[in-house]
């Protein structure tokens, strides 16, 4: 499949970038999104790119060769973010991007395990290297720490049922393969949104939350806007594209923080709320227009939100 950058136009918009500029695109995927960047930065600008799946970065290295003096890589989690990029002398940036969507081969390729709808192994994770795959969630993980993953990563509301049927079906055998999980699920969960022609098949938000629990995604996108916005310029520009409720509701609920951060001892006096950290872009997230879901039908749960830095954050 053709790769397609969601909402291009809108990123480059909202990022702002001028000739000289420094960013950091923290999910690189196939490179997409990184091209328009580096031909917005031009050769004396400089990215900071992160990829923690070997297979995307070869990719997107061949992709992006020709901007090879422009650009830095990581194979890493940009849960190390700062850490990266600070270890190189460098104090901060004018721009960073999260575009938090599954790239195109880890939903085309059976084998990484992310997709039902051709069988592969229950695996889900974004760097090979890391231990935990979705059959150790599914074979080991107590009944109650199921229920809370199905209903916190996938908003599953019948996530109690779903946990105690999969420890009894375990007991008998294990849990392997994503059509087998699947087939399973097709069992005892309704389908009342396939029968009104809506494409959600009831086997979405429990793959959603195994996909979160193996790579800690939550927990990493905590932390990363955390440190994102530390290296941050003032005046420089952050831009974030989520893909489903959880991880919008995480974005949205950590830059609130900082539009309405907590009064010093002195503001209190005065008012509820200190000076913003920062500003909203974005009143309303900017989502895909039709013709672009269209064109690309993986868009179509796309939220773009964008922020400015008012002040440093250390």
């Amino acid at each position: 499949m053709e790769h397609i950058s969601v909402l291009k136009d809108d990123v480059e918009k909202y990022l702002g970038l001028t000739a000289g500029n420094s960013a950091v695109d923290a999910t690189l995927g196939l490179g997409g999104h990184a091209k328009m960047i580096l031909e917005a930065i031009g050769e004396e600008g400089r990215l900071y790119a992160f990829e923690q799946d070997e297979r995307n970065l070869i990719e997107a290295k061949k992709r992006l060769k020709e901007y090879d003096k422009q650009t830095i890589y990581f194979k890493d989690n940009f849960r190390y973010l700062k850490k990266r990029i600070t270890e190189l002398g460098v104090k901060e940036v004018d721009a960073i991007l999260f575009d938090l969507g599954l790239s195109s081969p880890h939903v085309d390729e059976p084998e990484r395990g992310f997709s039902f709808m051709e069988d592969g192994p229950l695996d889900m994770r974004f760097d090979q290297s890391s231990s935990l795959t979705a059959a150790d969630v599914l074979n080991t993980y107590e009944e109650s720490e199921l229920a809370d993953i199905f209903f916190h990563y996938g908003e599953e509301r019948l996530s109690r049922k779903i946990a105690r049927r999969v420890c009894e079906y375990r007991k008998a055998e294990k849990f392997f393969s994503t059509v087998q999980l699947a087939k399973f699920l097709e069992k005892i969960l309704p389908r009342p949104n396939l029968k009104k022609g809506k494409k959600r098949h009831p086997a979405t938000k429990i793959f959603q939350a195994l996909r979160i629990e193996v790579n800690d995604e939550m927990t990493v996108l905590k932390e990363a806007l955390e440190q994102a916005v530390e290296i941050l310029r003032v005046g420089g520009r952050i831009v974030v594209i989520s893909y489903h409720s959880v991880e919008d509701r995480v974005v949205k609920q950590f830059f609130k923080s900082l539009l309405t951060p907590k009064a010093s001892p002195e503001e209190m006096l005065y008012r509820t709320h200190g000076e913003p950290l920062v500003e909203s872009l974005t009143k309303k997230p900017v989502v895909p227009s039709p013709e672009e879901v269209e064109k690309n039908p993986r868009s179509r749960s796309a939220k773009l939100r964008a922020y400015k830095l008012l002040i440093p954050i250390k």
